[in-house]
């Protein structure tokens, strides 16, 4: 679910020092986005929108997440809307985060 070598690069290229505040803008700003999600597709923004995603998932190491993000956008250039599975997108962030915080607990405790 989480490629923790990309959170270890991630942490080395911003500095363990600022790397919580990279991990809790880019949390931030996914939350703001799946927000914007939950009324349903958007053709006009869905495509953007599921790109947007994609991106901060891989820059985090959030690998499934990303990958539903992957599949959700190339179906949205397809103009194939209905078959995007959104509520999958939202279930997979949110066991991503979890699984991400509770690990850098128990790197941190470590």
């Amino acid at each position: 679910m989480i490629d923790w070598n990309r959170v270890a690069e991630l942490r080395e290229e911003v500095g363990p020092d600022d790397f919580m505040e990279v991990a809790e803008l880019f949390i931030s700003e996914v939350e703001d986005t799946l927000d914007g999600l939950k009324g349903g597709v958007n053709v006009d923004t869905i495509e953007e929108s599921l790109h947007f995603l994609k991106g901060a998932a891989l820059n985090l190491g959030f690998a499934h997440f990303a990958g539903l993000c992957r599949d959700g956008e190339f179906r949205a250039a397809a103009a194939d809307y209905g078959s995007i599975d959104l509520g999958a997108v939202h279930t997979s962030f949110a066991q991503s985060r979890q699984h991400f915080l509770e690990g850098l607990a128990q790197q941190k405790a470590g």
